[in-house]
């Protein structure tokens, strides 16, 4: 079902939407790997999604849920001791309203192989599911849109409330799950009062790195919950746009009990760079390069791309888009209507050689340094169509994503290699981040005006300098909280703040192939295992009645040793193992051969520890005859 509650695009046929979704801006992704979204992709024929532990844990402590009507209960479950995996529950006597549901990018903070993503955990919401009356999403980025195939059954599949270029977003994301119910989706416009169960909603527009990005505001018995999703300030030298001093002073007359904000760039001081300033920027440099100009951005960043678009447009130059999520987004861009492109702007990779150099414009995911991203396979001369050189101009229009530092000066050193020059953030101003710096942030908190503030969407560093910065300019200490996933926050009567010893449960919940559940130790401990030392297999065969060894002991050896430079110790450990075997099973019978693997494994492993100061996983497998 798609409804529609307010004026705007049309709504996709049968809930459908062409495209593929974005990537969405991989803040605190995995890295120089790069290959979280990339990793198993589902098909038709994909089986359903296995759900592990759908109800709470007995042994975590039960929190009660609302029943004062004077009381209003707010839950951040994610995203306020990470970047990524957004969401926040908000819970009145009669409602609970969920905001957004993301995911986080494994990365080594993580450490957790072999795991596809990881998702807020969600036990709290299923204790209490009769309870949810939607789920509200702020934006399209993965890190709050991301978690959404993966919990919508677990939450009993709740309406979802957005804006539309995100729903479109959402609705191609699900059809990778086609066994998944169809989502009951809402259209919601910014202004709309809309009513959740008996809690009314208002979205406003803010601005970010993606359209139609939205905060909300929760109106409760004795004030509003000011919710700001990601978001930064339209400005000029610091003053704030006049629709920015509209909608932040519309917001700023209601009665607001509670603001939680953005932190995400609250480290760094003042205000961004305006979007505007960057949009000029890059506009001077394509009208000015000489050569071919690839422009490697993030996928995410719309406004960025139809902008270059359009300049193209307007100079008479060629566009060519090079990868998945790149070539999906244009399509997504242009359905929702924020983009209107003439047919032959765009062409095919393969007729890039039909133009004069300085007539292409490339524009490439990948700034990340991703592995198999398209701007790397350009670097590395392993792309079918793209050769670089001399008269080529790479211009990086993003900024460097913690833990992927390593992966873009590898990029950038290959660029170099094949003679192109770089344009990137640090020599030009040509990347906006979509978050706001602690002055445009302490500026919104001014015009809340809220009584209580909790600083959200950051790792605690971030979070911790947003809440010194709104301290600094004048809002009380006690009246600042400062969250971990979980931390079940209660006022009362709009005025008595009463944060609970008990939390939510916060335990990782993942996503492992076709399985979400909570992690489970002993395997992501053997992966770990297996990771950093390997495996070391033994295959014997022993006479059942005897004990003794039919043979010399087989060994297979995995990611622990060379076997061909190792004969002596492959040589001592046989022996070992035949003296272990025959010296468990002397006097025994009948044979427990159990016993045997576990004297084998013990003695085994603590002799490659002695011999190679490694602990490989050890495996026996005897075969009794």
């Amino acid at each position: 079902m798609y409804a529609r509650l307010a004026g705007g695009a049309p709504a996709p046929a049968h809930g459908r939407s062409e495209g593929r979704p974005a990537n969405g801006e991989r803040r605190g992704g995995r890295g120089p790997r790069g290959r979280a979204q990339a990793r198993r992709p589902r098909s038709m024929t994909n089986p359903p999604l296995q759900h592990r532990d759908t109800v709470a844990n007995p042994d975590i402590a039960v929190i009660p849920p609302v029943t004062d009507p004077d009381v209003v209960r707010v839950i951040p479950l994610g995203g306020v001791e990470e970047v990524g995996k957004n969401m926040l529950a908000v819970e009145t006597a009669d409602d609970i309203l969920i905001f957004d549901a993301g995911f986080q990018f494994v990365s080594e903070e993580n450490d957790a192989p072999g795991i596809n993503y990881i998702l807020p955990n969600t036990q709290y919401l299923e204790q209490n599911r009769d309870k949810i009356r939607g789920l509200v999403i702020t934006h399209g980025h993965l890190d709050h849109i991301g978690g959404i195939p993966f919990l919508m059954e677990r939450l009993g599949n709740p309406p979802i409330y957005t804006r539309y270029l995100t729903s479109l977003m959402i609705l191609k994301r699900q059809e990778e799950f086609p066994h998944l119910p169809k989502v009951n989706m809402h259209l919601v416009e910014p202004g709309q009062r809309i009513k959740l169960g008996t809690t009314y909603i208002k979205p406003f527009p803010v601005t970010h790195s993606i359209p139609d990005s939205m905060g909300i505001s929760v109106e409760t018995k004795y004030g509003n919950i000011v919710i700001s999703g990601d978001l930064k300030l339209d400005h000029e030298d610091g003053v704030p746009s006049k629709t920015e001093q509209e909608v932040w002073g519309t917001i700023g007359k209601d009665n607001n009990i509670l603001f939680i904000a953005d932190s995400t760039n609250a480290e760094k001081t003042g205000f961004s760079i305006p979007e505007m300033r960057v949009h000029t920027n890059i506009e001077e440099i394509i009208r000015s390069v000489k050569g071919r100009l690839i422009i490697g951005t993030f996928a995410s960043q719309f406004a960025r791309m139809t902008h270059i678009i359009a300049i193209c447009e307007k100079l008479g130059k060629k566009v060519v888009t090079e990868g998945r999520s790149i070539k999906t987004n244009i399509e997504i861009a242009q359905k929702a209507g924020i983009l209107t492109v003439q047919k032959d702007t765009i062409i095919p990779v393969q007729e890039i050689d039909n133009y004069p150099a300085d007539r292409i414009v490339v524009i490439s995911t990948g700034a990340q340094g991703e592995e198999f991203a398209a701007l790397m396979r350009i670097a590395t001369k392993q792309h079918k169509f793209i050769a670089l050189g001399e008269r080529d101009t790479i211009m990086l229009s993003s900024s460097v994503i913690p833990g992927n530092e390593l992966s873009v000066q590898k990029l950038k050193d290959n660029l170099y290699r094949r003679g192109a020059q770089i344009i990137h953030y640090r020599s030009s101003d040509v990347h906006s981040t979509g978050h706001g710096n602690s002055g445009e942030l302490v500026w919104m908190n001014h015009q809340v005006h809220p009584r209580f503030f909790m600083p959200a969407y950051g790792y605690h560093s971030m979070i911790r300098c947003h809440a010194y910065a709104v301290e600094e300019a004048g809002f009380p200490k006690e009246n600042i909280i400062i969250a971990d996933n979980g931390l079940v926050v209660d006022i009362k009567n709009g005025t008595e703040l009463n944060i609970h010893k008990e939390k939510a449960p916060t335990e990782i919940m993942m996503v492992d192939g076709f399985t979400v559940g909570m992690r489970q130790e002993v395997v992501i401990r053997d992966r770990q295992s297996l990771a950093q030392d390997g495996m070391f297999v033994i295959i014997a065969t022993l006479n059942i009645k005897t004990g003794k060894l039919r043979k010399s002991p087989d060994i297979i050896s995995r990611g622990f040793v060379y076997l061909r430079e190792s004969q002596a110790l492959l040589s001592e450990a046989r022996t070992l193992i035949k003296r272990t075997v025959e010296k468990s099973t002397e006097n025994m019978q009948p044979i427990n051969l159990d016993f045997v693997k576990d004297q084998l494994t013990d003695t085994v492993t603590g002799f490659l520890l002695q011999r190679t100061n490694k602990t490989p996983m050890v495996i026996p497998v005897l075969i009794g005859i």
